[in-house]
């Protein structure tokens, strides 16, 4: 019987601000960054303690997942591996075929499928596997999840108890958000803001939510047109309007780091606030004991397919 392990894929934050230069080096392909765009990542990582949770955050994931697939009867191996810090994809892809996995299932933990996701962990954990002599595990790269029953109950209750922080619950505008791609990425065919789009739809109907919009947030610096509307500039429409109270559910995102930690609660919360209405964010999935049950689902799904030749 051939044997599996699933390894959950992030994009990777530096836990410290000693590695942020190297991690933001690493993001730009080995090109050091220009010194101004370095001293600001470095403050925006200060702002929210210091450097980033994502890392624990993801090996709370992992020990939580490998548990519910135990506690259902499949005690799969499971692996936690970051595209831009350590632990990299392809070291834990070769460390997995070192334990004698002989399957990889990869799950990329963003729901929502793009281009970009298969140029970022698809081919790191397909060409990883390739790379390995001899007996080279094959590969399953689990695509889009963006629909998964307990991914949208889990994220709706998320938002239920944000909106009860409200003075008028009924009266808050919601906006559903996800990290912004470049439009050459994201654009024409691409998935990505479709499967955004209905994430958010689903989530909306489960709540029976009217006053809502999709917003995407965290676009890069570059020379690149970024998919929107962009979260702040949709926060300035609104509160001219006279929208007093705003709840942010980033459903693109399933673990607290920088683009939820200071783009919404640092960044979004103060051009909110400066215009007038409070800003509530829906907390992260992170170990929610229902987003794990919705990964879990993922995974046997992913496990339960035939084996690549």
């Amino acid at each position: 019987m051939t044997r599996a392990g699933i390894v959950l894929m992030a994009y990777g934050a530096p836990e410290r601000l000693d590695q942020v230069e190297a991690y933001y080096t690493h993001i730009r392909g080995g090109s050091p960054p220009p010194a101004t765009l370095l001293e600001e990542l470095v403050a925006r990582y200060r702002a929210i303690g210091g450097g980033s949770p994502l890392s624990r955050i993801v090996e709370r994931q992992r020990a939580a997942l490998a548990a519910e697939l135990g506690r259902r009867g499949r005690p799969v191996a499971v692996y936690a591996a970051m595209k831009h810090i350590d632990p990299f994809i392809g070291d834990v892809v070769r460390r997995m075929a070192g334990d004698g996995i002989q399957h990889v299932v990869a799950i990329a933990l963003a729901p929502q499928h793009s281009s970009f996701n298969e140029q970022t962990y698809g081919r790191a954990v397909t060409e990883a596997a390739a790379s390995i002599a001899g007996s080279a595990p094959t590969v399953t790269v689990v695509g889009s999840w963006h629909d998964q029953p307990r991914l949208i109950e889990a994220m709706a209750a998320a938002t239920a108890e944000a909106l009860t922080r409200c003075h008028d619950p009924s009266a808050a505008h919601v906006f559903f958000t996800a990290h912004s791609l470049p439009e050459r990425i994201a654009g024409g065919t691409d998935p990505y803001a479709h499967e955004v789009a209905a994430t958010a739809a689903l989530v909306a109907e489960r709540l029976g939510l009217e006053q809502c919009d999709i917003a995407f947030q965290s676009a890069g610096r570059t020379g690149d047109r970024w998919i929107g509307p962009e979260l702040g500039a949709e926060i300035r429409r609104v509160a001219a309007t006279g929208v007093r109270e705003i709840v942010v559910c980033p459903v693109g995102f399933v673990a607290d780091h920088l683009e939820v930690l200071y783009d919404i609660d640092v960044d979004a919360r103060a051009i909110a606030e400066a215009l007038g209405p409070r800003l509530e964010r829906a907390r992260s999935m992170n170990d929610d004991p229902v987003f794990i049950a919705a990964l879990a689902d993922v995974a046997e799904a992913a496990l339960e397919r035939p084996v690549p030749a």
